[in-house]
C-alpha cells in the first residue's frame, strides 16, 4: 500500500489547477454560471424545475414548482390523493409517453408493468451470490448488464424497442433492489436470504415493501407514502447529474442498458444520491451530541459548530438545508412533509419529528447569520424528510439511495428516449488544455523523473 501511496501522491501533486485559472479563462465549472444557473446544453419536454426566476439578468427567488410533461407534480399527487390510488406508474406512462393515460391505458400498463417484475429463474443465485459486492448500487448496475445477455435485441435502437426495454427494467428494478439487499445480507451478515416472489397485482411501492419485508407485511400509509415519493424522485429536469449522464451517455448510440447502469453509477455518488444518508448521519450525530434538542438555542449553537467544520463531519454543511435550483420551497419537500408527519404519529415518532421542524425553521436562519448574508433564501429540500421517511417505515439506510434509482430510472428511461427521438448530436463539451509542451528526454538520460510543467499563464 505505500507503493501506490506514493505514486498517489505524485499523481495528486502532478494534477493540480488551482482555481484562480477557472476564473481566467471563465470556465462554466460544474456546467455551471457565476450566478449558479446551470449552463443550457439542451432542449426537452419531460420536466421542467423552477426555483427562480430571472429578471434584468438578475435571479429572483419564488416558491419552489417540478413539472412532468408540463403537469404540476403537486397537481398529480393532489389528483392521486383524491381518489386514493397509487400514482408511481401514472407518473412513468406521463413521461415515458407524454401524456396522461386513459383508466383503460391506465389499467393495461399497470398490468403489463406488474406481469415484467418477475426476473429471470436463478437470477439472484447467479447474478448476486455467485460473483458478490458489498454494495446494492453496484449489484444493481452489474444486473442491468446482466439483463442486456437477456434480451434478444438488445441493440435494437428503435422507439418502440426501447419503450420495451424501459418498460422491462423499470419494473424489475423494483424486484432487483430487495434481492440485491438480501443477497447481500446473506453473503456478508451471515442472515437468511429472504427472496419473496414478485406480486404482479401489487403496485410499485406495495411490491417493494412486500419483497422488503421478511413478513410481507406493510400498512396502507406505508405503501401511499412509498408511492408519493417515487412519484416526487421520478424526474428533475435533464440537468441532474444522473439524468445528465443518461443523456451523454445515450447520445453515442449505444444500447440502453449500458446507458441505464452508467446513470445508476452517477447517482451512486455521495455528492448526488446518498443526501438523505448524510442528513440521517447529522441527525444521529444531534441527537447524540445535543443535550436538549427540543432547546433552540442549543440546537443553534450546533448548527453553527456544523458550518465552522467543528462537528459531525467537518463538511461545515447542515445537509438537507438548500438546493442547487430551489430557493424560497422545494415542492417535493412540502408533499413529503405531509406524509413524514403522519407517519410520525402512527410509529410513535412525534418527538424526532418535531426536531426535523424545528432544523428546518432555523437551519436557514443560522445558515444566513453565519454567511453574514441576511438576502440569502433557502430552505429544505426533499432529502431532508425522505431519510426519516424511510427510516420510519424500516427500510435500511443502505437502502435509501437504491428506492432513488427505482424511482428516477423512469425520468432517465424518458430522457433517452426523447434524445433518440430528435437524434441530437453525440454530446462533446470543450476542454482548454494548459499543457505545457516540452523537450522528450531519453530514459537513459533520465537523472530523475522529468515532468512537463502546465503552462497555466498561456494567452
Amino acid at each position: 500500500m505505500d507503493y501506490f501511496r506514493q505514486l498517489g501522491e505524485i499523481a495528486q501533486r502532478n494534477n493540480v489547477i488551482e482555481n484562480q485559472y477557472y476564473h481566467r479563462y471563465k470556465v462554466k465549472n460544474g456546467l455551471r454560471n457565476a450566478d449558479g444557473s446551470g449552463v443550457l446544453v439542451g432542449l426537452t419536454t419531460v420536466s421542467s424545475v423552477k426555483g427562480y426566476i430571472k429578471v434584468d439578468e438578475e435571479l429572483v427567488p419564488v416558491d419552489g414548482q417540478l413539472f412532468y410533461r408540463g403537469f404540476d407534480i403537486a397537481d398529480l399527487v393532489k389528483g392521486v390523493e383524491e381518489r386514493n390510488d397509487f400514482g408511481f406508474e401514472e407518473v412513468v406512462y406521463l413521461l415515458l409517453f407524454g401524456q396522461l393515460p386513459t383508466k383503460e391505458h391506465l389499467e393495461a400498463f399497470r398490468k403489463e408493468m406488474g406481469l415484467l417484475r418477475q426476473v429471470p429463474m436463478n437470477f439472484a443465485r447467479d447474478v448476486l451470490q455467485t460473483f458478490r459486492v458489498n454494495h446494492i448500487m453496484i449489484a444493481l448496475a452489474r444486473s442491468i448488464l446482466v439483463l442486456y445477455g437477456q434480451d434478444e435485441t438488445p441493440e435494437d435502437m428503435s422507439i418502440p424497442n426501447q419503450i420495451r426495454q424501459a418498460m422491462n427494467l423499470i419494473a424489475k428494478i423494483n424486484t432487483l433492489i430487495p434481492f440485491a439487499y438480501y443477497s447481500i445480507r446473506h453473503a456478508y451478515h451471515n442472515e437468511s436470504l429472504i427472496l419473496h416472489t414478485p406480486d404482479p397485482a401489487h403496485s410499485a411501492a406495495e411490491n417493494f415493501l412486500h419483497l422488503l419485508r421478511p413478513d410481507s407485511q406493510f400498512s396502507d400509509l406505508e405503501a401511499k407514502t412509498l408511492d408519493i415519493a417515487m412519484m416526487l424522485h421520478a424526474d428533475h429536469g435533464g440537468g441532474n447529474n444522473s439524468t445528465f449522464t443518461a443523456r451523454v451517455v445515450s447520445s453515442t448510440h449505444t444500447d440502453f442498458y449500458s446507458a441505464m447502469a452508467a446513470a445508476v453509477g452517477s447517482l451512486k455518488g455521495p455528492l448526488h444520491g446518498g443526501a438523505n444518508e448524510r442528513i440521517m448521519g447529522m441527525m444521529d450525530d444531534i441527537k447524540k451530541k445535543v443535550k436538549d434538542p427540543s432547546n433552540e438555542e442549543e440546537l443553534r449553537k450546533y448548527l453553527f459548530r456544523i458550518l465552522e467544520g467543528k462537528e459531525h463531519d467537518g463538511a461545515g454543511k447542515i445537509y438537507g438545508v438548500g438546493h442547487a435550483v430551489y430557493t424560497m420551497s422545494d415542492p417535493r419537500a412540502t408533499v413529503l412533509k405531509r406524509y413524514a408527519r403522519d407517519l410520525a404519529k402512527e410509529k410513535g415518532r412525534e418527538e424526532e419529528f418535531a426536531l426535523y421542524e424545528t432544523i428546518e425553521r432555523i437551519g436557514p436562519e443560522v445558515l444566513r447569520e453565519y454567511r453574514n448574508d441576511p438576502n440569502m433564501i433557502v430552505s429544505s429540500n426533499v432529502d431532508f424528510y425522505s431519510g426519516f421517511v424511510y427510516e420510519s417505515m424500516g427500510i435500511p439506510r443502505q437502502v435509501f439511495t437504491p428506492i432513488f434509482a427505482m424511482a428516477r430510472i423512469a425520468g432517465w428511461a424518458a430522457h433517452r428516449i426523447e434524445m433518440l427521438t430528435n437524434k441530437n448530436k453525440i454530446m462533446r463539451p470543450a476542454y482548454k488544455s494548459l499543457g505545457g509542451h516540452c523537450t522528450y528526454t531519453p530514459l537513459e538520460k533520465r537523472g530523475e523523473a522529468v515532468c512537463c510543467e502546465p503552462n497555466f499563464d498561456q494567452a
